[in-house]
């Protein structure tokens, strides 16, 4: 029977009216599950809340974006410790938060995924950062950016996951920061913040083996530890893993540019300096073409084509002050965290790398942070 036969009681009309909502829904409901997750994959990520003392389990997929779980981290109900840096183990099976406050020193804990239980932790050094794990090694480094005290080296933590025993502490510079291992786990990548340097150290035998002064003109890069120290005029904040292409990336915070490093020269071979304002952490897609920087002051992120060397594009957030990022292992999707400010919550938001849009967005806790990518379905 024709929809608008003049037969139909008012019953039938009111039947087929509410069909009719139902189908224009599902049609709604199956373009927006569209723009969330063309892959039609889940993706897990944890966040950091900093100044809750939580970690968040959100999960981005085609039915968009939700909080999982609200997990509270610490040893100090009564103080704030902090979570500050967040991994998860190359095998998927733990992931590792560190604590940037203690009395006096911090620490990193342990906890299962899946069900998130707290395995066992370990005291580092003074306010304990950002961290990385060795896939073929197993162990884990962690920075101790140490915020306390006068301007002075500070160091790198070796931890080995199984016990979570601390078996070196390297000295690298002042204020490190930014940890990322090389692919095969032999070499760590961090920078110095206050002394604008990038080192690299031996991941096997815990020894320094190269220092970068950053700021120097383009190919000017110089080996070693002898060049004069002065403090803070970059401010580096965040290297990448080394790409495909044998390049590591470097943010001026300071200086508003990022420093593309070549690791067999080791020397600086461009350097992008129309960036935003406080370029601070950035990540780069797996084939190592794009690469993704969260704008600290501009509160922006931006997308780079790393052929080319140009700005793709550039997306203002919905809250201030963007921190960290991370690139899903398909090179699909960015994931950055909104600190906000003051008693606003935090949020993560969630960019289509190829399309450069924000495809989501979900509140967390004040001060978002760290956030680490740990697994895709199917």
């Amino acid at each position: 029977m024709p929809i608008y036969s003049s037969r139909l009681s008012p019953t039938g009309w009111t039947s087929v009216l509410v069909n009719t909502i139902v189908v224009f829904a599902v049609l709604l409901s199956t373009l927006d599950v569209s723009a969330q997750s063309k892959s039609g994959r889940s993706y897990y990520v944890y966040v950091c809340a900093e100044s809750d003392d939580e970690v968040a389990l959100i999960r981005f997929g085609p039915s968009g974006t939700e909080m999982l779980k609200r997990i509270s981290v610490g040893s100090f109900p009564a103080e704030n410790e902090g979570p500050h840096g967040i991994n998860v183990s190359p095998d998927g099976r733990h992931w590792y938060v560190s604590l940037a406050h203690g009395m006096p020193f911090g620490s990193v804990h342990k906890y299962e995924t899946g069900t998130d239980q707290w395995v066992t932790d370990v005291t580092l050094g003074m306010f304990p950062a950002t961290l990385d794990i060795a896939a073929s090694t197993g162990l884990m480094y962690i920075v101790n950016f140490n915020l306390h005290g006068l301007m002075e080296p500070s160091t790198v933590s070796v931890v080995e996951t199984r016990s979570m025993t601390e078996v070196a502490q390297v000295e690298t510079g002042v204020m490190p920061h930014g940890a990322r291992l090389s692919h095969d786990g032999r070499w760590l990548y961090t920078v110095s913040m206050m002394n604008d340097k990038l080192v690299e150290l031996n991941a096997l035998t815990f020894e320094v083996s190269r220092q970068l002064k950053l700021g120097d003109p383009v190919g000017n890069g110089r080996v070693g530890m002898e060049s004069v120290e002065v403090a803070g005029l970059v401010q580096p904040t965040w290297v990448s893993r080394p790409t495909p292409q044998g390049k590591v990336y470097v943010t001026g915070n300071a200086s508003n540019e990022i420093f593309e490093v070549d690791l067999d020269t080791w020397m600086i071979t461009r350097q992008f300096e129309e960036t935003g304002a406080g370029p601070y952490n950035l990540d780069v897609t797996p084939d190592g073409r794009i690469l993704v920087v969260t704008y600290k002051k501009d509160a922006a992120v931006g997308f780079w084509d790393l052929e080319t060397g140009d700005e793709l594009g550039r997306i203002t957030t919905l809250r201030t002050v963007p921190h960290g990022v991370a690139i899903t292992t398909d090179g699909r999707y960015a994931f950055a965290t909104i600190e906000g400010v003051g008693g606003e919550p935090g949020g993560l938001e969630i960019y289509d790398i190829e399309t450069r849009e924000r495809v989501g967005d979900v509140e967390v806790g004040k001060q978002a942070g760290g956030v680490a990518f740990w697994k895709m379905e199917p």
